[in-house]
């Protein structure tokens, strides 16, 4: 039988497991090249053996110089020790040294500090450069040694992972071209407006729900979520439950196996203890295998472009989304840090009646999600594909995230991050007047034509094409068909385009203004 390498690392790591903590080890998003948040008291942590004292040192990379911080931690019971580095401005590079008492040290090296985003979410966050708009140029001008990328590979867990197979590097035309195109283009804007070292981490799985993305603590305390997080304690409960008839039959297959091995007899697989949460599709599975690994490393804020795989939630996605934030900023332990996400782009689901308004309803969930603090929304109506649901235009995805970090963690108070989205209505006679935030210098309409996707309703709740002007900073809308309306909504159908944008080129989120 031949002994694949997964094997192996489960039979050793059941005969040597008494030597786990012989050295002072550190997580893979802790190496050379990495860039860790600046302004920021980075935590950084790892395993010795317990009782032991790590010194941390950071010195500027030359030779002969003295350390520019000493910090010290001791390892607890289990042998984990966790402490800070002290705030550094942006720059380097930087040498990080970590030496334990009884052990040889390890040296990171050309480490910067800079700006760091975690990017997450399925595949149009995940669709690498290579096949995005222009592809051959823009991987031919990937010349930025100061914005650094981790790409976390696609591993589910049923319980946390403490890491992950990845590596810090820079960007070069040989390493861009299949790292997330949203994530490159978001930090390139970000490194040419403030000149400092970014680090983009990538986490993200096409096809995959929001919900494996969320830890447990994020599903406490949500009622609507109440069944997702009581599946994720049974589940956890039972398997807990059921180790110590799992652990007898292992330690019976050891024994077994190794008679096997002296008498060269036919070996046996050994007995299965996959965790019931290891499959990418159910609750936490990712969050265990895919961002726990990293947490509680110091960043600035997450990038999240995720939906499609829910687009037929409804209202209980803005729930989710709630879960998935609130979630996140628990385990990190770094207050509401910024999490910006993209609004999904049209697409034709599906040409039954009633399917062609789920996307709108996803559209509704995801503006509602503003209302979680240091949130903002990308919309993206006007460069998506309705016969793609992977549209090729990521540059223009990335710049629209940058610009909500520029304006509102950057201090940019020049630029004008959203769109404009739905403030409020008035009954004008025959007409609704529709007034809107983020207007920008004006509303317009993006391609000089009369307004689209705009439709009206009386008290009878059925919706006709309605001709909506602009009137400085509001819209008036009408039919000649409704007398005396009462509702509008706009964009309101998975292939629509509108055009109503602000001058400054932002399109309006869709919108209706009831709650039928």
């Amino acid at each position: 039988m031949e002994l694949t390498p997964l094997f192996l690392i489960g039979f050793l790591s059941l005969l040597i497991g008494s030597f786990a903590y012989s050295r002072v080890t550190l997580p893979r998003v802790f190496g050379s090249n990495m860039v860790l948040q600046r302004d920021m008291q980075a935590p950084i942590w790892g395993s010795a053996p317990p009782g032991e004292e790590i010194t941390i040192t950071l010195s500027a990379e030359a030779e002969d110089v003295e350390p520019i911080s000493t910090t010290t931690a001791v390892a607890d019971a289990n042998g984990n020790w966790q402490t800070k580095l002290p705030a550094m401005a942006a720059g380097g590079p930087y040498t990080l040294g970590i030496t334990g008492s009884n052990t040889l040290k390890l040296e990171l090296t050309n480490v910067l500090f800079g700006e760091v985003w975690v990017c997450s979410g399925q595949s149009n966050m995940e669709w690498p450069v290579s096949i995005s708009n222009d592809s051959e140029a823009e991987i031919a001008a990937a010349l930025y040694p100061k914005i650094r990328l981790f790409h976390i590979p696609r591993v589910p867990s049923g319980l946390p992972q403490q890491d992950v197979e990845a590596d810090w590097y820079g960007t070069t035309p040989e390493t861009i071209p299949n790292f997330s195109a949203v994530a490159y283009y978001f930090g390139r804007k970000l490194y040419k407006n403030l000149d400092v070292p970014i680090g983009l981490i990538n986490t993200s799985w096409g096809g995959t729900l929001i919900e494996p993305w969320t830890p447990p603590a994020g599903l406490a305390g949500l009622p609507a979520l109440a069944s997702i997080s009581e599946e994720v304690e049974d589940i956890q409960s039972n398997y807990r439950a059921q180790l110590a008839e799992k652990i007898n039959a292992i330690e019976a297959w050891i024994t077994e196996t190794r008679k096997a091995l002296e008498t060269d007899a036919q070996l046996k697989p050994m007995p299965d203890n996959t965790h019931p949460l290891m499959d990418a599709g159910r609750p936490t599975a990712l969050y265990n295998g895919m961002v726990h690994p990293i947490v509680p490393y110091g960043i600035r804020g997450a990038l999240w472009y995720q939906g499609e795989s829910n687009h037929q939630d409804g209202m209980i996605y803005h729930e989710k989304m709630k879960a998935l934030i609130n979630g996140w900023r628990e385990v990190w332990g770094q207050g509401d840090f910024p999490f910006y996400f993209v609004q999904l782009a049209p697409f034709n689901y599906s040409n039954q009646e009633e399917g062609q308004f789920f996307l709108p309803q996803i559209w509704e969930a995801q503006t509602a999600t503003l209302a979680l603090p240091n949130t903002g929304m990308a919309v993206t109506t006007d460069i998506g594909n309705p016969r793609d649901v992977h549209p090729r235009n990521k540059q223009g995805v990335g710049r629209r995230l940058a610009l909500w970090a520029l304006a509102k963690d950057y201090g940019r108070d020049d630029v004008t991050y959203s769109g404009p989205l739905y403030k409020s209505m008035a009954v004008e006679g025959n007409t609704i007047r529709l007034t809107f935030d983020h207007v920008g210098s004006g509303l317009t309409s993006q391609d000089e034509k009369p307004l689209t996707w705009f439709e009206i309703a009386g008290e009878d709740k059925q919706f006709v094409e309605a001709q909506a002007t602009i009137d400085n900073d509001t819209v008036i809308v009408s039919s000649d068909a409704i007398a005396n309306p009462v509702a509008v909504r706009f964009g309101w159908h998975q292939s629509a385009e509108p055009n109503l944008v602000n001058k400054e080129g932002l399109p309006a989120s869709p919108f209706r203004t009831h709650l039928w």
